[in-house]
């Protein structure tokens, strides 16, 4: 076995991280919280419900604040708890500056706030962007007024194609499926221009090369960071502004919904790399960043940005944290890689280089409220898109047992890593897609927008089980459930794996104090070689970190046996890695 050097390799892609003013080149270390922060995902939805009706709300989630103490996270992403008609689950928003009745009210969340800090847990706002709701006042002015209005210039609308304009202005579709334009009745009754919506027809795209809109979204972040936020995720930020002109576009048939370049060929280990769309990634939306990075500046503490930015190569994205921009950007090349041992150490090695090339740390993320559950994806046996989701004629529909076994793996070999690191809720309770839910159920815009051809992503939104035995697991004493659970969660139940050595809880909880403990956040990557190609090894901060992404078991070598086992994430007998498995060792 030989340990190999620690070098960067050379960078993917157009080496567009390096057009930065060398004296911004900064080196990645630092100890700002956010670089090597562990921050979980609520959807506010389906975490707890406090009232009883079926929704999750914002008393839910303090009331439940003692659990993540003892998960032991550092910060809290709440996706989107805002005013909206909630035709895509809150992000489609109606007032920024408030909270819907569904959630509770502003005192709740400044009460959140207040018992989150007190546990010396952040709070990052999901802020969305890209698009307001069809309800927002804005757009309710923008179609009471006149082409070329004032109103009108805050969106995106445009005169149609044709004689009569019948035709929308480009071929755009919509994430969701279907045309990604919808044309208004004027106010004199005749049909009149076209809006883009990029997502459902509800959700109206800002124009970002309008002033008055730029204005608008620095007083939507001072109200909040106001509150005590201590920054926000920042939904489809690759998407806000358009290439000039808003040309024809079609996009590959195996690219993701949300943009991206097809993630690793898990044969070779290489990028795969897809033509960018007009509306994904455009370098002007780098100005809006640099500006909004002045706003944080304004306030007190280590305040941050974090980017929803579909974009490949890993290069490209690391634009998105330059010094003066974001501090963190969702690692979603990661996200999409096979369990696949070659392919995870390429797109490691990639990510360590890109980000920190321009003095950022790399983030680490395998779940969240767009994609299928991991514990069900790394078992999947055919292509599985983003946004495509999975239902009861999927195709290689994933074993349960199998998936379980390689998230608990996978999710051991990420929180290993150095950078910061994110956790979708209920995935530290081995939670698996839900895939019969039954058609009725659905709500997913992409369901209705595709006439069922793609399931979307409730499976992934279910409310988590608390408590084996109660009304809707613990969600709520009602039992209400604004989407169906499975009857068979008990052993899923947080109440039921608590304390219980082996479980999939104990097994992050033990990850999240040995990952500080050992300060593995803010640490390096040195490859150890000599184990074949089925295995990741590294070592991290004094931490031998060994996966077994293969189907057999490998023996680990004589100069390990003496090692002290930190953290396995399955059964390890003598000097045997079985399959499937994560191991922490440290001499």
């Amino acid at each position: 076995m030989t340990i190999t050097s620690d070098a960067t390799p050379e960078l993917p892609g157009e080496g567009s991280v390096t057009d930065i003013a060398p004296e911004q080149a900064l080196t990645t270390t630092g100890d700002e919280w956010w670089r090597s922060a562990v921050i979980y995902q609520i959807y506010p939805r389906s975490f707890a419900d406090a009232n009883g009706d079926g929704m999750g709300d914002l008393p839910g989630i303090t009331s439940r604040l003692d659990s993540l103490t003892d998960l032991g996270v550092d910060a809290i992403w709440l996706s989107p708890f805002f005013t909206s008609p909630q035709k895509d689950a809150g992000y489609d928003v109606a007032d920024y500056c408030d909270v819907d009745p569904l959630f509770g009210t502003l005192d709740d969340f400044d009460r959140l706030v207040a018992e989150a800090h007190a546990r010396s847990i952040r709070i990052i706002v999901d802020l969305v962007p890209n698009h307001s709701s069809s309800e927002h006042e804005w757009f309710k002015q923008a179609l009471a007024a006149a082409p070329g209005s004032p109103e009108r210039a805050r969106y995106l609308f445009r005169d149609g194609k044709g004689a009569d304009g019948s035709e929308a202005p480009n071929n755009w579709e919509s994430v969701f499926g279907g045309p990604a334009w919808t044309r208004v009745t004027e106010p004199d009754g005749t049909p009149g221009q076209w809006y883009l919506h990029l997502f459902d027809q509800s959700q109206p795209d800002f124009d970002w090369t309008n002033d008055e809109v730029r204005e608008r979204f620095r007083g939507i972040l001072r109200f909040w960071l106001d509150r005590g936020a201590d920054g926000f995720r920042v939904d489809v930020a690759h998407g806000m502004i358009k290439e000039d002109g808003l040309p024809d576009y079609t996009p590959p048939a195996e690219g993701g919904s949300m943009g991206g370049a097809g993630g690793i060929d898990p044969e070779t280990g290489e990028q795969i790399e897809l033509p960018s769309a007009p509306y994904w990634g455009q370098e002007g939306v780098h100005e809006i960043y640099r500006d909004w990075h002045k706003v944080l500046d304004e306030y007190e503490g280590e305040r941050v940005l974090c980017a929803e930015a579909w974009v490949d190569p890993l290069s490209k994205m690391a634009k998105w944290v330059r010094p003066d921009e974001m501090q963190q950007a969702f690692n979603f090349p990661y996200l999409e890689t096979p369990w696949n041992a070659p392919a995870l150490r390429v797109v490691i090695d990639e990510s360590l280089a890109a980000f920190g090339a321009v003095g950022a740390p790399s983030t680490w993320v395998l779940s969240n409220h767009d994609v299928v559950r991991h514990a069900s994806r790394l078992a999947l046996t055919v292509e599985n898109p983003q946004g495509a989701g999975v239902g009861p004629k999927t195709p290689g529909k994933p074993v349960r047992e199998v998936g379980l076994r390689r998230a608990r793996a996978a999710s051991a070999l990420m929180l290993a890593l150095p950078g910061g690191a994110y956790i979708y809720q209920g995935e530290e309770l081995g939670l698996p897609e839900v895939i019969d839910l039954p058609d009725e159920a659905r709500q997913d815009p992409t369901w209705f927008r595709t006439n069922g051809e793609r399931y979307g992503r409730d499976g992934c939104r279910v409310p988590i089980p608390w408590q084996a035995g109660a009304p809707a697991y613990g969600f709520n004493e009602t039992g209400a459930s604004w989407l169906p659970q499975p009857d068979d969660w008990d052993d899923y139940a947080r109440d039921r794996q608590e304390g219980t050595p082996g479980s999939t809880l104990e097994l992050y909880r033990l990850a999240l104090q040995l990952r500080r403990a050992h300060q593995l956040g803010l640490g390096g990557v040195t490859w150890i070689d000599g184990f074949g190609d089925d295995v990741v090894a590294f070592s991290n901060n004094g931490v031998t970190v060994i996966a077994n992404a293969g189907e057999t078991a490998v023996e680990l070598p004589a100069d390990l046996l003496d090692a002290e086992v930190l953290l396995a994430s399955g059964t390890i007998e003598g000097a045997i890695l079985p399959a499937d498995t994560t191991v922490w060792l440290a001499r």
